[in-house]
């Protein structure tokens, strides 16, 4: 996952533990993809200033997903849903194919809509 992602995914789920400064300014610089130099102005601080408040809050989030590990168990469940979504769509294709079942496509289009729903709802 590219680094921006990475700490836009990690801000999403420690956010909320940043000081409001920081918060700002990552949220400026990630979110709303300020420059440096932008967000110096609008905040009333030097260019270094915002450059090292990111840093430092990179850092606390980078060091608060390693002890929670929060967002790397959400994207295993994420691919764990997708897996799930192929195998019901799989099913029904091979059912199709090969002697038609009513019963089996309906479980199938249940397990592919609630792995949905659930993907979703995450």
């Amino acid at each position: 996952m590219a680094k921006n992602m990475e700490i836009a995914l990690l801000f999403d789920f420690y956010g909320d533990m940043l000081t409001d400064k920081q918060r700002d300014v990552v949220e400026l610089y990630y979110n709303d993809d300020l420059s440096l130099a932008e967000i110096a102005e609008n905040e009333g601080i030097t260019r270094q200033g915002v450059r090292d408040s990111i840093k430092r809050a990179e850092s606390q989030l980078l060091e608060m997903e390693e002890r929670l590990g929060l967002a790397r168990r959400f994207r295993e469940m994420r691919e764990g849903l997708d897996s799930i979504r192929d195998a019901a769509r799989e099913i029904q294709e091979l059912n199709s194919r090969f002697g038609y079942s009513r019963e089996i496509q309906e479980r199938a289009e249940r397990i592919e809509k609630l792995s949905q729903k659930m993907a979703e709802d995450s």
